[in-house]
């Protein structure tokens, strides 16, 4: 799992914003004037945002941004052009991507009758996205669970299960210094909630099993392979056994 916190502090000022004064990719000032990107700077901030996707996707939020512009075929000025600092970036990226989980959860809960149906196709097409790799640190960390009733409190409501070593714990609301990104969690652990809570109460899911365990399983991918094939094969292969593993056995 590709989840770290380099380099994320407080950018919040700016952060749903590209450089200052401008609102990347839609290019508009900060007085509210729409000013169009010339074609070739909006193909180079797409570019930008598609390689940061990858990069930190494989690497987590720790790589350089020389790696972006590198990806992106670009110098890594252009790059700061867009994003006056890497947390802007990075923070850019992990607010769509934990929208984009949250669109594909509510898709989920609002498409499918079966509790379970629900919940794997949610894991399935987040799995599929990559945007599980992209959580932002301030919804869930991995940690050691030395106070239980201090973990329990950090879960999501009603999401209570016994707490053990090494367990997923979901950070609680305040962490981040910017209300939007703590609303966008909020938003995401809430809907996930509510899958989880039907697959449990359908008896399908296992008692155990809490939001932040199904969080881990969309942030967990397999090794890459160079091949393309083999690597979407090794992906459904890991969900396959997971999947299998948060399902609820006959006593």
């Amino acid at each position: 799992m590709h989840i770290q916190d380099n380099h994320w502090s407080s950018a919040s000022a700016i952060a749903s914003s590209g450089p200052v004064g401008m609102t990347a990719g839609n290019g508009r000032a900060g007085g509210g004037r729409s000013t169009p990107l010339r074609v070739d700077a909006q193909r180079n901030l797409e570019h930008v945002l598609r390689a940061a996707r990858e990069v930190f996707g494989e690497l987590g939020y720790g790589a350089p941004m020389e790696d972006v512009a590198r990806r992106a075929r670009v110098g890594v000025g252009t790059v700061y052009r867009r994003f006056p600092s890497k947390d802007v970036l990075v923070r850019r990226i992990a607010e769509e991507e934990t929208s984009r989980l949250t669109d594909q959860a509510r898709a989920a809960l609002g498409q499918e009758d079966e509790p379970w149906s629900a919940l794997s196709r949610f894991l399935r097409t987040s799995v599929a996205s990559g945007a599980g790799r992209l959580l932002p640190p301030q919804v869930l960390r991995v940690g050691v669970a030395d106070d239980p009733s201090g973990l329990d409190e950090a879960r999501v409501p009603q999401q209570r299960a016994q707490p053990g070593a090494g367990e997923l714990r979901l950070v609680p609301e305040g962490t981040s210094s910017d209300p939007a990104d703590d609303a966008g969690a909020a938003a995401l652990l809430d809907v996930v909630g509510q899958l989880v809570e039907r697959a449990r109460a359908a008896g399908e899911l296992r008692a155990d099993v809490s939001v932040s365990d199904v969080l881990l399983v969309i942030a967990t991918a397999a090794p890459s392979l160079p091949d393309a094939a083999q690597q979407a094969a090794a992906s459904a292969r890991l969900l396959e056994i997971l999947l299998e593993g948060l399902r609820s056995r006959p006593v």
